[in-house]
């Protein structure tokens, strides 16, 4: 695959070091062979899903869904980055990104696509022994046997290790007896074997196990009534007692936690990919409608209201699947490094993804929020229509609500990326505290306004990247000096660094996109880029100096709130720009082109 950028930002490392346009990855560097792949998929969405769309929408979509996974297992849908010993095609992971963003634009089919090929194959893949591998790899390639991935149950949601389901040895020491209960778990309506965590015995970890549903005791609750998704299966699964030889523990006792953490990493990068291929779509329904709908004799899309709605959405967009293929690239790459190190080719696997954890939990709260706002607003541009069962829309508006909850909350996502960069620092991987300081010294010293290299044209961008980078190392800075061990606990303050950390990490990606775009075009910025980019930062600008100013405000007073005050505003104060123009400029693109216009 395509090997264009050699060397990236560790993760965690964008806050403290100044990335370039060539160590990140952009969607329109897609190698011939991963964009083929990406269309193969897309038409069979479009050929096979689509004209069905209106039955996703019930559980009439449960059986098409079973049906459709089996043909996209026919077609080698369902083996994209498995090994070809066990029947799959074996691809970078920036490869099946881009697989997922056509594939799982399908409606509630993408959730059942989405299992089978993510968190249902991954935990087998990643951490199952060779004849484990041996055993179910192949069938769950082919869509013979569907999985499903049992982790939440009735106590323990966003807390999984509190899990209460258990596993206790026989007397025979032949088999482990599994009792509990799960719930919320897609696709266990047809599953065929089931990715159970419980704790053996009185273990203070979760161990996880590979369950097949013939194994017996295993009983199933009716359907959810769901708000959306409903052509998905979800249901509660009950075991009792239930038999599981002793060779279906899924890698080490006690190891469970660990290979829930991982397996839901990739599915957090994995939604980003889905909710830009359905924001793409949206787009064009959205877009579509406003040139057709006319009122007071003309086109809604001509208003300026509707072109204010448009260019936001645009530059959301933009923003997003920029920080999506940067993430997934770099996955790639720091998997390459640990091949050339000599470690050991699976564990790699599972390593490179743990490396950008923190980008991965970015990338599902801002992909999935953009979403939102996003059929948000296309529900408005509907107007009456927006709200009717007939429109496309309608569904996708109720749909996406689901992103924002499962594969960990937004707010434990929120909170889980600032912790995990608070311990890479404590652990010496990232050196925050000196760049705390240098931020702390600069303070104190007369504003330099000396150029930084940049680009003429993307000066004040990557100035403004700097400076929301040094408002998040002074406030987070501050809060840990002051608050200690208590910062933990203060998740009002951890919610709001996250906002600036995932505003500065998605502005960053669209600067680097537009430059190398340019640079790849003979210096010039691609249309409608420079206007989006103006956008982007003017809201993330906005979000960094007001949450800047909530953590300030929760911990700081007298002279030291004074002075941080101070700060917020120098390193959040940007040029006047005429956003209005830059909205319409953005939507005109889009108007003109039927919809997203990058690539």
């Amino acid at each position: 695959m395509s090997n264009t950028v050699t060397s990236y930002t560790k993760g965690g490392a964008f806050l403290i070091e100044e990335s370039t346009a060539n160590q990140i990855f952009i969607p329109e560097q897609l190698t011939e062979e991963q964009k083929m792949i990406a269309a193969a998929v897309e038409d069979f969405v479009e050929t096979e899903v689509e004209p069905q769309w209106k039955k996703f929408d019930s559980k009439e979509g449960i059986e098409i869904g079973k049906a459709l996974m089996e043909k996209a297992g026919a077609m080698g849908f369902l083996g994209i980055g498995i090994p070809e010993e066990y029947g799959g095609n074996e691809m970078d992971f920036l490869t099946s990104i881009a697989f997922a963003e056509k594939a799982f634009a399908s409606y509630s089919f993408a959730l059942t696509l989405g299992v089978q090929t993510s968190i249902g194959i991954a935990p087998i893949y990643l951490y199952a022994n060779a004849g484990q591998k041996a055993r179910y790899l192949p069938k769950m390639v082919t869509g013979e046997l569907k999985g499903c991935y049992c982790l939440t149950e009735p106590g323990s949601g966003s807390d999984a290790n509190s899990g209460r389901t258990q596993a206790k040895l026989n007397q025979e020491g032949t088999h482990y007896i599994l009792s509990g209960q799960k719930m919320w778990i897609t696709n266990s309506g047809f599953a065929d074997l089931f990715t159970v965590f419980a704790k053996i015995d009185d273990d203070k970890d979760l161990s996880a196990f590979i369950v097949e549903k013939d194994f017996g005791g295993i009983s199933l609750g009716e359907e959810e009534q769901k708000m959306g998704i409903k052509g998905s299966s979800t249901r509660q699964v009950f075991f009792n007692e239930v038999p599981v030889p002793i060779e279906n523990l899924l890698g080490e006792r006690g190891q469970g936690f660990k290979i829930a953490l991982n397996v839901l990493n990739t599915g957090r990068i994995k939604m980003g990919a889905a909710v830009v291929g359905t924001a793409k779509k949206a787009m064009k329904y959205v877009t579509q409608y406003a040139m057709e709908r006319k009122q007071f004799g003309q086109s809604i899309a001509s208003f300026g209201a509707i072109q204010h709605k448009m260019g936001q959405c645009m530059a959301k967009l933009y923003a997003t699947e920029s920080l999506l293929y940067r993430t997934a690239h770099n996955i790639d790459l720091a998997y390459q490094e640990m091949i050339e190190a000599g470690k050991d080719p699976l564990e790699s696997k599972w390593r490179s993804i743990a490396e950008f954890a923190i980008e991965c939990a970015i990338t599902k709260v801002y992909s999935t929020e953009a979403a939102d706002f996003m059929v948000d607003e296309g529900v408005q541009i509907h107007g009456g229509m927006g709200f009717s069962a007939e429109t496309k829309i309608e569904m996708a508006y109720r749909d996406t609500r689901i992103n924002r909850i499962y594969e960990g909350t937004n707010e434990i996502n929120r909170m889980l990326m600032v912790d995990m960069l608070f311990k890479k620092a404590m652990r010496g991987r990232l050196d925050i505290l000196t760049a705390a300081k240098n931020v702390q010294k600069e303070l104190t010293s007369i504003p330099s306004y000396k150029s930084n290299g940049a680009t003429t044209f993307l000066y004040e961008e990557k100035q403004a990247i700097n400076n929301f980078k040094k408002v998040i190392l002074m406030v987070a800075g501050a809060a840990a000096q002051k608050l200690m061990k208590q910062l933990k606990d203060e998740q009002e303050i951890l919610i709001h660094i996250a906002d600036m950390l995932m505003q500065t990490y998605a502005f960053e990606s669209a600067v680097l996109r537009t430059e190398k775009l340019a640079g790849l075009n003979e210096g010039k910025p691609k249309a409608g880029t420079k206007a989006m980019l103006k956008i982007i930062m003017h809201e993330a600008n906005n979000i960094i100096a007001n949450a800047a100013r909530e953590v300030t405000y929760a911990f700081a007073e007298g002279d030291e709130l004074r002075g941080m005050e101070m700060g917020i505003k120098r390193f959040t104060k940007l040029a006047p720009y005429n956003l209005k123009n830059a909205r319409r400029a953005v939507a005109q693109l889009a108007i003109e082109n039927g919809g997203y216009f990058i690539n």
